[in-house]
């Protein structure tokens, strides 16, 4: 088993202060061209975030970005792919669906400032722009105490510090052509907020599986029997899998439009993949006030696979 730390993107990160994701399309109207602003941007956004890490030392910018399965075909169609990239298809449950929507490149940046997330997403986008278009840009930040905007903390479960890169960085033994990448779903969900504050705490409470205030987990025959931290597993021969997940907070409180961004990185798709079809499939008690708008697998690459996308080596 080998990974290396300093040839990864930055998924195993906190999710920071503030936090804009983006999704964008290629235009699709000139190969050659659009070939060579992504091997343009992938040479200098390193040198952009490094440049402002030094100017704002304090600020913790971290960034990953990636590509779509149809984005990595559109461009290289005639080099490897990751093992597990592929389009994500629906998933159909009884009650709810969790769409895929398109995508063909994604930007997670955060940082303690704002100001931070701006500048590096604007320059990113200088580059961008002429041979892209919006697909959708969120703008979230880190609510009270880290909680979730439902008001429960977020991240327990989550591998702590060094051992999460364990769980999002692909071993040189898995797929040796893209080790240190890693596989990325985006997920975007709005809250029917005044029918979850009209649940008692308690039933809050049943709904998660854990207390609202202490974060203690219930007992099992305290919780309802489709809790959110049941039915979220990936749990196989008594072995449970993990991912680093972040469920990032977004509002427009005069619109009454508030949800939650999640990212889920992992090294394995699998792992993702098992969680969400037992949460649609199993009618996540959760999903009574969530609704999924998006969805869409990335994959993340490591450094050196950006310094050959850069020199035009998978073309």
């Amino acid at each position: 088993m080998s990974i290396n730390i300093k040839d990864s993107q930055d998924v195993y990160k906190d999710a920071g202060e503030n936090v804009t994701f983006v999704t964008l399309d290629l235009k699709r109207k000139d190969l050659d061209k659009e070939r060579d602003v992504i091997s343009e941007f992938a040479d200098m956004s390193n040198s952009i975030i490094n440049s402002m890490r030094i100017r704002n030392q304090n600020d913790q910018l971290a960034v990953a970005w990636g590509f779509s399965s149809d984005g990595w075909d559109y461009l290289f169609p005639n080099a490897n792919k990751p093992k597990e990239l592929e389009t994500f298809k629906e998933i159909k449950g009884p009650k709810y669906t969790a769409p895929s929507t398109p995508g063909d490149l994604f930007f997670h940046v955060r940082a303690k400032t704002e100001a931070v997330v701006y500048e590096v997403m604007d320059q990113f986008m200088d580059i961008l722009r002429p041979v892209t278009k919006v697909v959708d840009e969120t703008h979230g930040f880190r609510y009270l105490e880290g909680r979730a905007i439902i008001g429960f903390i977020d991240g327990t479960e989550n591998p702590a510090g060094v051992e999460s890169m364990d769980y999002t960085l692909i071993d040189s033994d898995e797929d040796p052509d893209f080790a240190n990448g890693s596989y990325a779903f985006s997920q975007k969900y709005m809250h029917n907020m005044d029918e979850w504050k009209k649940l008692p705490t308690t039933e809050q409470e049943k709904t998660i599986g854990r207390r609202k205030f202490s974060d203690r987990e219930l007992d099992e025959d305290e919780k309802s029997p489709n809790a959110h931290n049941i039915v979220s597993k990936d749990e196989r021969d008594g072995v449970e899998h993990k991912i680093v997940r972040m469920n990032v907070p977004f509002s427009n409180p005069s619109k009454d439009r508030t949800g939650t961004y999640f990212i889920g990185y992992s090294k394995s798709w699998e792992i993702t993949r098992n969680m969400l079809t037992n949460m649609f499939t199993k009618s996540d008690r959760l999903l009574d006030f969530s609704t999924p708008v998006s969805g869409t697998l990335f994959f993340i690459p490591s450094k050196t696979v950006l310094d050959s996308i850069a020199e035009g080596d998978l073309y």
